[in-house]
């Protein structure tokens, strides 16, 4: 394929899909996906394998679309499917690692076939069970699990699905507003899709996919065999939601041979009983993005780039959870997953790794009582620590990698249940020093107005060991959770009294090289 032509084509895919986004995140109920952009957005091909993929969202929402797509399309097969036909689950093990987050796929349809799909995925407010946190002892407590279905017939929706998932959240018109964006979000995007092979004369996407895929793929294997070759090692342990400590170690192997990176947690820590296990695919989707922002960042997102980094753990550790272990807090793990890989490459490029930062996003949910009486449980709200500093900038203070999410604004939560901020601001210096210093963390404080108890979900971490900085950097200030002035460590929901009030000060990141 003509590379000009490519190139229009390849920014064609990632307009529409980023379009789809747009529309997705506009039409959404939930704050959560709304203003904080927890979603992703992906065009797949007939086999299934990811081509392009909107400029927003969650790397593990974006990246474990490739495993959905394997499930999806072996279940479904293309032939069998009809028009305005749509797919859902939240298999943990075969979508985005936890009950939360709702893969829905839609197949294009042109001249009478299926050429490819649009892949969203979001987290939804609330699916049942023990909530955002990570207290539950055993999967089948976290909530609704729906395997493989076909949500849409026809463009008919399944009236026997759509009460299955009312019956069993706390916020049915939230939840079920949500899957109507993402349903109407295929729609448009596969719509776009079909008059982009119009316009260009196309008969499918195979071609196209196919010169896209073995492109970044040779492009990603040409930047591995231009490193050192060779096996390195990093290390990271961090504290979670009960106090547990946890390491994850990576052993990064660099062939320059075959233009493979192969990453093996083995050594990392065991499952734990908490609910913050890690589905492989989880594990597999944030190697790659690591990987992918270290060694070529400008190479386009898809299956033929992340095809050369490999990825070994042990079946029943943290990073490769088996049946049916607890997995709903599963960021708080994951999102850690680039800091040893970033040590073990900081011999290697240097120049475009971080210092460790906080990774998992310190997340809240709340259930209470509105004045109308009415139960309530809120979306899920994030609040980013200090991102460890770069060798030539500074980290950016209340800025987690690599979550891609944003923070919901408190006029927003305030506006959606009786929650009042009374502080929230930079903790100036919780950044480690050194030549560049890393990003400070930031205070939040807040309290209910109501008059009877209410129940907090939290998953903090990083209260007990800092990030360490790189380079002779110096380490960042730990956080603390605190209720009424009173530090807490407990993994499971707190039982909240009228007039309490929690204050959360997120770590600070890690230094880059020593101060001068």
């Amino acid at each position: 394929m003509d590379k000009i032509q490519l190139r229009v084509l390849w920014n064609s895919l990632v307009s529409i899909t980023t379009e789809g986004a747009h529309a997705l995140r506009r039409n959404a109920f939930s704050p959560v996906v709304r203003e904080a952009g927890d979603l992703a957005v992906a065009l797949l091909d007939r086999e299934g394998r990811l081509v392009a993929n909107a400029v927003t969202g969650a790397p593990g929402h974006i990246n474990s679309m490739r495993t959905a797509a394997r499930y999806f399309v072996e279940e479904f097969p293309p032939d069998t499917l009809s028009p305005d036909d749509h797919l859902i689950t939240n298999d943990p093990w075969m979508a985005a690692a936890h009950f939360f987050d709702l893969t829905i796929f839609t197949p294009i349809f042109y001249k009478e076939k299926v050429i490819g799909y649009i892949g969203s995925c979001i987290h939804h407010t609330d699916v049942g069970g023990y909530g955002m946190g990570a207290g539950a002892r055993d999967v089948h407590e976290e909530g609704l699990w729906l395997p493989l279905l076909k949500l849409y017939n026809a463009g008919m929706p399944d009236k026997a699905i759509h009460k299955i998932i009312r019956r069993n959240t706390r916020e049915p018109e939230h939840v079920l507003g949500d899957i109507a964006a993402q349903v109407s979000c295929g729609r448009m995007a596969a719509t776009r899709i079909a008059a982009l092979c119009d316009r260009y004369g196309l008969d499918d996407l195979e071609t196209l996919s196919d010169e896209i895929i073995e492109v970044s793929e040779k492009a990603t294997r040409e930047s591995i065999r231009k490193l050192k070759a060779g096996t390195y090692h990093g290390e990271t342990t961090f504290d979670v939601p009960g106090g547990d400590e946890i390491t994850l170690r990576a052993k990064v192997t660099i062939d320059t041979e075959k233009g493979e990176i192969t990453t093996d947690f083995t050594g990392s820590s065991e499952a734990s009983p908490l609910g913050i296990n890690v589905c492989f695919n989880y594990t597999v989707a944030y190697n790659a993005f690591t990987m992918h922002c270290c060694i070529n960042p400008e190479i386009p997102n898809n299956n033929g780039s992340m095809e050369p980094f490999k990825v070994i753990a042990p079946e029943g550790s943290i990073l490769k959870a088996q049946y049916p272990s607890p997995v709903s807090a599963r960021h708080v793990v994951g999102m850690h997953i680039p800091m040893p890989l970033m040590k073990a490459l900081h011999d290697v490029t240097p120049d475009t790794v971080l210092a460790e930062g906080a990774g998992g996003l310190w997340s809240m949910q709340i259930f209470g009582t509105g004045d109308s009486g009415r139960r309530f449980a809120s979306s899920m709200f994030n609040y980013s620590a200090g991102m460890g500093a770069r060798a030539g900038k500074a980290g950016l203070s209340a800025t987690c990698y690599p979550a891609g999410i944003s923070a919901v604004p408190i006029e927003v939560l305030e506006a959606d249940m009786p929650i009042l901020f009374d502080r929230k601001e930079l903790i100036r210096g919780s950044g480690g020093e050194g030549r560049n210093r890393g990003g400070d963390g930031q205070v939040i404080e807040f309290h209910l107005e109501t008059d009877r108890d209410w129940m907090l979900n939290a998953i903090v971490s990083r209260t007990k060991f800092t990030s360490e900085g790189l380079s002779g950097g110096g380490e960042g200030a730990a956080g603390r959770f605190l209720v009424n002035g009173k530090e807490v460590d407990v993994p499971g929901k707190l039982t909240m009294s009228p007039g309490d009030r929690v204050v959360l000060e997120t770590p600070g990141g890690g230094g880059y090289g020593a101060a001068e």
